[in-house]
């Protein structure tokens, strides 16, 4: 079965579109360019307002999760990385489990399994964009409406998909999952500060510190200004800093890791140390869960737009999620509530219990999936002792075997990826009870986004200035 499966896609593989991997060396400069001509066409998406729509006033239920998403509501880039994300983290869980068997060191299985990837990303593109009409996210529109919305979507998505395949072919820096993601956050905490839209009595800026310094020359309350707004979805003085403390919190978890010493086993005096991080599954719960809880929202809106009404199946569609009847994408009860996170502190003042539960759930599922994400990624115990016997090395003052090895680091993996995905969760789930800037989750990835993008400047300027680096990494 699990050749068959990538036999049965290689016609469907010839029919991608695809992005040609650079023949030639690619210069750091040259990469630069790149990466910003993506990052500016990505940008420009996020401003073009879809054809057809009009959105209300209401405030978006799945602002904390565009981030994530990297989408902007009502704009070509309303589905974001979401068809890429939840497709390749499906397609990674099927590969790493054996469900699927891919040869990642075979360049035809590599290339197939990249096809396939595009494949489902455009089915997801498809599925989503269907759920968004079907769920009545843009209100009530005609066929006609839906047809032209629907097309742009898709159009959008494959746009992204390629983007996202230039940088990682090598054009480019990283790739444009991460780029765009850090640059929404960016973006979000940039105007969530300064932006000087009016938006309140008395021409009163969006931004939490234009607005605050306007309320100090008005003379209200400073302690009533620094927390409160007249729409509790705006962002406050608190929100910021909040922000400013969460970046600490997340710099400071991120150091933190547990050096074990390694020697080769025949190269004697080669020795070095193999970090295991606090956060060692880093940020792939929070989006396992998060794609979670999203898939579970979009079918409760559809179930619910269609059957809510109905006599026998009606109770348990509000169950699973019941939604404002004036503003159908605002969920009111049932799981979909619980599983949308309160955004600031009036909300979850006026609702405790449901920020609790929120809460709670995110770092269960959080804590479950880090669980399975080690296994099925790669990254437990006896995959990364076997990963360390087959390069040559050992641990000093043990023998060289992978089930010794294997239960020494079964000590420290096990623990860190427990504790790692509690600290993940709770600090995604209770920093938006906060208001912060770019959501929790948003600053956990940028932090992370940050860190590789510093690790790939240094590795990139080593390699243009050493040839030996150069030979060494094989390129």
């Amino acid at each position: 079965m699990p050749g068959r499966f990538l036999n049965a896609f290689k016609p469907i593989a010839v029919l991608m579109p695809e992005v040609k991997a650079p023949e030639r060396k690619v210069g750091f400069g040259e990469k630069l360019f790149w990466t910003a001509i993506v990052l500016v066409i990505y940008l420009i998406m996020t401003e073009i307002p879809i054809y057809g729509i009009e959105l209300s006033g209401t405030s978006d239920p799945l602002l904390y999760l565009r981030v994530l998403f990297a989408s902007n509501r009502g704009t070509l880039m309303e589905l974001g990385i979401q068809p890429i994300v939840t497709a390749g983290l499906i397609l990674q869980l099927l590969a790493g489990s054996g469900i699927i068997n891919v040869d990642f060191s075979n360049s035809e299985d590599r290339a197939v399994f990249t096809s396939i990837t595009k494949f489902f990303s455009i089915l997801m593109t498809i599925f989503l964009a269907s759920a968004y009409l079907f769920g009545g996210v843009y209100g009530p529109i005609g066929l006609e409406k839906s047809l032209y919305i629907f097309i742009q979507l898709i159009a959008a998505g494959l746009v992204v998909m390629l983007l996202d395949e230039l940088l990682q072919k090598g054009w480019g820096l990283g790739s444009g999952i991460s780029l765009f993601i850090l640059a929404g956050v960016a973006q979000k905490i940039l105007w969530s500060c300064f932006y000087m839209f009016p938006v309140e009595e008395g021409g009163r800026a969006f931004g939490a510190i234009i607005a605050y310094i306007q309320a100090l020359f008005a003379g209200d309350d400073p302690l009533r200004s620094f927390y409160f707004r007249t729409n509790p979805d705006w962002p406050t003085m608190m929100g910021f800093i909040a922000t400013i403390l969460l970046f600490v919190v997340v710099v400071f978890f991120e150091d933190m890791k547990i050096e074990l010493p390694i020697a080769h086993s025949r190269f004697r005096g080669f020795r070095g140390r193999y970090p295991v991080k606090l956060l060692y599954v880093s940020n792939i719960p929070v989006i396992l869960v998060s794609a979670l809880f999203m898939d579970v929202y979009f079918v409760a809106q559809i179930l619910w737009s269609r059957f809510h009404e109905h006599e026998t199946f009606g109770s348990f569609i509000k169950l699973l999620g019941d939604f404002n009847a004036s503003n159908p994408s605002q969920p009111v009860g049932g799981i979909a509530y619980y599983i949308s996170a309160p955004r600031n502190f009036t909300t979850v003042m006026q609702d405790p219990l449901r920020a609790l539960i929120y809460a709670a759930l995110l770092t269960l599922f959080c804590v479950l999936l880090a669980m399975v994400w080690i296994e099925v990624g790669g990254l437990g115990p006896r995959s990364v002792a076997e990963q360390l016997v087959d390069s040559g090395m050992q641990i000093p003052g043990f023998r060289r075997s992978t089930k010794i090895i294997e239960s020494i680091l079964d000590r420290y993996i096990s623990t860190v990826t427990i504790l790692g995905a509690l600290i993940v969760g709770l600090i995604a789930s209770c920093a938006d009870f906060f208001g912060v800037f770019g959501t929790g989750m948003g600053v956990l990835l940028s932090v992370g986004i940050v860190n590789q993008y510093y690790q790939i400047f240094i590795q990139e300027q080593l390699i243009d200035m050493n040839p030996i680096v150069r030979r060494f990494i094989g390129r």
